[in-house]
C-alpha cells in the first residue's frame, strides 16, 4: 500500500508542479477513492506532501529565473492565505466534530471539489474570451487569499486549480506566472495548516512509513515538475490542466457517490 501512496503522490506532485495547482486536489481525490485510510488522514497526509512539493518547486523556479512574479502581489496573496489556512483547518475540524461522520465529510469535500473542478474546467475552456482585471490594491490581494486559504486548507487539496482561476481572472498572470504564485500562496496557507495541526494537537493516526515516502513523492515530483515547466509551453501547460481537471471531476463524482452509500 505504501507504494501506492509514493506513486500517487511522485505523478500528482510531478503534474501539480507543472501547473501550479500544488497536487493535493489530486492527492485527495485518488487516495479518498481507494478508501484505504480516513478521511482526516488522507487531508494530513495530502497537506504535508504539498507543503514540501510547494517548497521545492517556488525554490527551483525562483532560482532558476525561468518565471517571472510579482513578489509584492504574490506576497499579500500569500498572507491572507495564510490567515485563510487557519480558518479553514479550524472549518474542517469543526464539521468533523459536529457531523461526526467521516463518510459524510468526505462527501462534502467531494462535491464541492465538483464544483470547483468544474468551475476551473469551463474557465480554462473559454478563458480567451474573457476579460480579466488587474488588481493593485494590497488590502484586495489579502482578502482574495484569505478566501483561497480557507478553501485550500478546508478541502485538504493545498489550493489546487482555483488559485489558476483567480489569478489569472483578477491579475491577468500569464498561465506560467499564475503556476509560480499559486505554489508560492500554496507554500504560505499550508505551512500555517500544519502549524495549527501540531499546536492544536489534531494529528491523525497516520504510519510513519506512510508520512515519509508521500513527503519524498511530494520532493521529487516538486523537482521533476519543475523542470518540466522550464521547457513546456503555455500552451502544453494549459491542455495537461484541462486534462487533469476532466479526470479529477470523474473521481470526485465516484468518491461523492462512494461516500453518500456509506454515510
Amino acid at each position: 500500500m505504501i507504494g501506492i501512496f509514493f506513486a500517487v503522490s511522485i505523478l500528482s506532485c510531478t503534474a501539480g508542479s507543472i501547473c501550479g495547482i500544488g497536487g493535493g486536489v489530486i492527492i485527495k481525490p485518488v487516495l479518498d477513492a481507494t478508501g484505504i485510510m480516513s478521511v482526516s488522514s488522507i487531508s494530513f497526509l495530502s497537506g504535508c506532501t504539498v507543503l514540501c512539493m510547494s517548497l521545492v518547486s517556488v525554490y527551483r523556479n525562483m532560482r532558476a529565473g525561468t518565471a517571472k512574479m510579482d513578489l509584492r502581489i504574490a506576497t499579500a496573496l500569500a498572507l491572507g492565505a495564510a490567515a485563510g489556512g487557519v480558518a479553514g483547518k479550524s472549518m474542517f475540524q469543526g464539521l468533523k466534530d459536529a457531523v461526526g461522520d467521516e463518510n459524510l465529510v468526505g462527501m462534502t469535500q467531494a462535491i464541492v471539489l465538483i464544483v470547483i473542478t468544474l468551475g476551473t474546467l469551463v474557465y480554462t475552456l473559454y478563458k480567451h474570451k474573457i476579460r480579466t482585471r488587474v488588481c493593485t490594491q494590497l488590502w484586495l490581494c489579502v482578502a482574495i487569499g484569505l478566501v483561497l486559504g480557507v478553501m485550500s486548507s478546508f478541502l485538504g487539496i493545498g489550493g489546487g486549480p482555483i488559485n489558476l482561476v483567480v489569478l489569472a481572472y483578477f491579475f491577468s498572470m500569464t498561465t506560467k506566472e499564475a503556476a509560480l504564485s499559486s505554489l508560492y500562496i500554496i507554500l504560505f496557507s499550508q505551512i500555517t495548516s500544519f502549524v495549527q495541526t501540531c499546536v492544536t494537537g489534531t494529528i491523525p493516526d497516520v504510519e510513519a512509513a506512510y508520512l515519509v515516502f508521500m513527503i519524498a513523492g511530494g520532493i521529487l515530483g516538486g523537482t521533476i515538475g519543475s523542470r518540466i515547466n522550464r521547457k513546456i509551453s503555455d500552451s502544453g501547460v494549459d491542455k495537461l490542466f484541462i486534462f487533469l481537471m476532466a479526470v479529477i471531476v470523474l473521481i470526485n463524482i465516484f468518491n461523492a457517490v462512494k461516500f453518500g452509500m456509506a454515510a
